[in-house]
């Protein structure tokens, strides 16, 4: 991405109201003094529409993958402006109906992209790489709208798996000094 496509995000991001700074506790447990909420960017269409352009720029010929719930419509949003197919994986395999933790046509071999929304950890975007490896899927990239820089990068990194984001934290934190 070029500094005027991150330049973008980040107002878009701020547009949507989606950067909120106070004190906040994070799925992990941690806490932090600024908040990424991806529902209220993945709820603008502008904003979704931004980052869905910019995510179908670099997933080239690369079946989707997003993670349920926060990715869904990242996923959907990215493979209508990519014109790439795309499944979504459960948390966990669900006990009704077909018991899928994979949602959608997911052939072997195939290379397959993660899209998530917000990395802290990386622990959500981990597990989402592992039931697609499980499924029979290569996959070695994972692409998020937002890297924390809170050690996702070396965690998805000892799994081969690189990490690229949209922003940064220190994207998002640079913009607002």
């Amino acid at each position: 991405m070029t500094g005027q496509d991150t330049e973008d995000i980040v107002e878009a991001l701020q547009a949507a109201d989606a950067v909120r700074y106070g004190e906040f506790e994070l799925s992990h447990g941690g806490t932090s003094d600024y908040y990424v909420d991806k529902y209220r960017f993945e709820t603008d269409p502008e904003c979704l529409s931004l980052i869905a352009d910019a995510f179908a720029a670099e997933v080239r010929e690369s079946k989707l993958a997003g993670v349920a719930l926060g990715a869904v419509p990242l996923v959907a949003a990215t493979s209508l402006a990519a014109r790439r197919p795309y499944v979504i994986v459960r948390k966990q395999t669900k006990e009704y109906g077909t018991g899928n933790r994979i949602e959608g046509p997911l052939d072997e071999g195939k290379e397959v992209v993660v899209l998530e929304d917000v990395a802290t950890t990386g622990q959500s975007a981990l597990d989402a790489v592992s039931a697609l490896r499980e499924a029979g899927a290569h996959v070695s990239r994972v692409l998020v709208v937002v890297d924390r820089e809170e050690g996702a990068r070396e965690l998805l990194a000892d799994a081969d798996v690189s990490l690229d984001a949209l922003l940064t934290a220190s994207d998002l934190l640079d913009a607002e000094g």
